[in-house]
């Protein structure tokens, strides 16, 4: 089969479609052949070398696919060779087959084609572990979520105000702001001319930035509020205000869902299944594709996200397996 390869660390032009050695199913795996995956900055920073590989993990980017089933390992129950599935990843999804976790599979949401679903994966169990699990945003709390013109934020956006809360998102420029407030966003706020602090207190804040803005989202946090940091697009360090957050009683959670067990991401994706699904099939939330782009051309796609003139998810399509 083909995967795309990182060469060396550096600019989108490192990856390359080359031949690689078939997967075959561990006990409690399958052998998806894929449609298509979804790009997430993750894959970026891999590229870049700042997201290091554990022990284990694929050596190919990719963190969540469509396509069918090919193949079915021992003991598993509940799939079979030719069920259609998107499935969440800890890597390899760049490629015309990937091996996965059984439980780490999905079924394609009524009404969903089998290449868009690639797009839902990571970023409803990104959202609802995050907002949801960890954070426990509730009906009638404000929600900030930076980012909202990406697959996260977009998704973020809807899922919240689906739950009945108040959302408030940062975009950059009044056309991505625009949008956001389309899907359901009650402020949106472009961060090149406005200081979301402003518009603050929050109850939850969903962070992709980090960086230097860690001491502004802890001010900007309610009594009470919690800061979930998920990314770290500015910056591996920030300054935190300790007794800013022992009188506000506040929490900072720093998380990735890369890194979990095979067991939380299965308990993520049971989760999914059961509340995100719902919405989706009936219109509530809906996944926001911005482009598909052939996956032997990866490095076009990698190009368009870190322009950063996207709206939602980018789709790599595997031609020879859709």
């Amino acid at each position: 089969m083909k995967a795309v390869s990182i060469r060396e660390h550096g600019g989108p032009e490192v990856l390359e479609w080359i031949e690689v050695e078939d997967p075959t199913p561990a006990a409690g795996e399958v052998v998806v052949d894929v449609a298509a995956s979804g790009l997430n900055r993750a894959d970026v920073m891999q590229r870049w070398g700042l997201y290091p590989l554990q022990p284990g993990w694929s050596p190919y980017p990719g963190l969540e696919v469509s396509g069918r089933i090919s193949a079915v390992g021992e003991g598993v129950s509940g799939w079979q060779v030719g069920d259609e599935v998107c499935a969440l990843l800890t890597g390899g999804g760049y490629a015309q087959r990937v091996a996965v976790p059984a439980g780490q599979l999905l079924t394609i949401p009524k009404g969903i084609g089998l290449v868009e679903a690639a797009g839902l994966p990571e970023v409803t169990a990104t959202v609802w572990s995050n907002v949801v699990m960890t954070a426990g945003l509730k009906a009638g709390e404000t929600l900030l979520v930076h980012g909202g013109a990406g697959g996260v934020g977009t998704m973020a956006i809807q899922i919240a105000k689906a739950l009945g809360a108040r959302v408030v998102t940062t975009v950059g420029g009044p056309q991505k702001a625009a949008q956001a407030r389309e899907l359901g966003a009650d402020v949106a706020i472009d961060y090149r001319t406005e200081d979301f602090t402003e518009h603050g207190p929050y109850d939850v804040i969903l962070d992709i930035v980090g960086g230097d803005y860690l001491e502004r989202n802890v001010h900007s946090l309610a009594a009470d509020g919690r800061l979930v940091v998920i990314g770290l697009q500015k910056g591996l360090e920030g300054r935190l205000d300790l007794a800013e957050m022992v009188f506000k009683r506040a929490s900072v959670h720093g998380t990735t869902l890369r890194t979990r067990s095979k067991a939380d991401k299965a308990e993520i994706v049971a989760e999914v299944l059961k509340n995100v699904w719902p919405m989706i099939e009936n219109g509530t939330v809906k996944l926001v594709v911005d482009q598909t782009v052939s996956m032997s051309d990866a490095a076009e796609g990698h190009r368009l996200m870190e322009a950063g003139g996207h709206l939602g998810k980018i789709l790599l399509v595997n031609d020879d397996n859709r």
